[in-house]
């Protein structure tokens, strides 16, 4: 039962990776954009943030989840 539960618990860490790999294709694009069109600037840097901090916040979910069958079912 323990294995399963690293199994598990190792799947839900995987939200990082996606995560990381979003916040990076949003900031390549975002320096595209600002690139093309430099008085944007301001309303790209916003968007850029706000996409970046819920691509995080996904990231911090599936770590609380690894932790939460850690802890419950372990």
């Amino acid at each position: 039962m323990s294995t399963m539960v690293a199994i598990g618990a190792g799947i839900a860490v995987f939200t990082g990776i996606g995560a990381g790999v979003g916040i990076g294709i949003a900031t390549a694009k975002a320096a595209e954009a600002i690139a093309k069109q430099p008085e944007a600037e301001a309303k790209i840097s916003k968007a850029l943030l706000l996409g970046a901090a819920l691509a995080e916040a996904t990231a911090i979910y599936g770590f609380v989840i690894a932790l939460l069958v850690i802890l419950f079912l372990g």
